[in-house]
């Protein structure tokens, strides 16, 4: 489906949208200041402020720029990362904002981790968890393996999510809108969490949920930044490098580490349920 979605920017989100997608740019029309096609959008700025938002992307792409009365506050969101990742761990974030904490969000451009590079979320993280009223759980792949045996991934998200938004609650009253980036349906989540007596409900399920709600978008740079740190000590403390997704590098990777360390102890940084395990054999 093709969206257009119009929005005003002012001068420092017109510079700070340009220079996001740089690398996207293209030759713009009569009048335009510049243009940017990144994948599924074409995004055309002109002198006005006027920005134009176009494509089956447009409005993850437009999210983020919307005005702070379009968002809805105060909100939590929670997301997770290195359910793809053969080595490493599952990491779990959950992000309460309110209007307090927009400004921070619009000055760090707060998107979804997937769209920033690994160096960014480095420099971006650290600023979020130190003002952001957040939860993070880290499930290192030795804990995850044993998780496993008794729950599927998704289960393993479910428990993850339904902690994380715990935790939080610890430390603030949860608002109204609190949002996951659907990984699941919203019956199969709460069926997950079936027998359990600290289960938060109203939860709002959304696919690309990262860039519509900018706590989902906080907690995606958390969690991913987690994971980044965590392979950091697991890369130091095996004296080698681990691939990330699940991918031929990744294979790669772990008959290197089984060469080294042994079969054996592969499930101390890998987990070891995923197609890479039978590959390597």
């Amino acid at each position: 489906m093709n969206t257009v979605i119009t929005l005003t920017l002012d001068e420092a989100q017109q510079k700070e949208l340009e220079y996001r997608y740089n690398a996207f740019r293209t030759a713009p029309p009569a009048w335009a200041l510049f243009q940017l096609r990144p994948e599924g959008c074409t995004i055309t700025c002109y002198s006005s402020g006027k920005t134009v938002f176009q494509g089956k992307r447009a409005e993850e792409y437009a999210a983020e720029y919307r005005k702070d009365d379009t968002v809805v506050l105060p909100q939590a969101g929670s997301d997770e990362v290195g359910t793809g990742d053969y080595f490493g761990p599952v990491c779990v974030a959950a992000v309460y904002l309110d209007r307090n904490s927009m400004p921070l969000i619009q000055k760090l451009g707060v998107r979804d981790s997937k769209q920033m590079t690994d160096d960014i979320i480095r420099r971006t993280a650290p600023h979020l968890m130190e003002h952001l009223i957040h939860s993070l759980l880290i499930v290192p792949p030795e804990k995850y393996n044993d998780i496993h045996h008794q729950y599927n991934m998704n289960a393993v998200k479910s428990l993850l999510h339904n902690q994380a938004y715990n935790s939080l609650k610890e430390r603030i009253a949860l608002p109204e809108l609190m949002v996951i980036d659907q990984f699941t349906p919203e019956r199969s989540y709460y069926r997950y969490l079936q027998g359990r007596g600290d289960i938060v409900t109203g939860i709002r399920f959304e696919t690309k949920a990262e860039n519509a709600y900018p706590a989902v978008g906080a907690a995606s740079i958390i969690a991913r930044y987690a994971f980044l740190r965590t392979m950091d000590r697991m890369e130091e403390k095996w004296q080698m490098d681990f691939a990330k997704g699940s991918g031929t590098a990744a294979d790669d990777c772990a008959r290197e580490f089984v060469r080294l360390y042994g079969r054996e102890r592969l499930f101390q940084v890998a987990k070891i349920h995923f197609k890479n395990t039978e590959r390597i054999s």
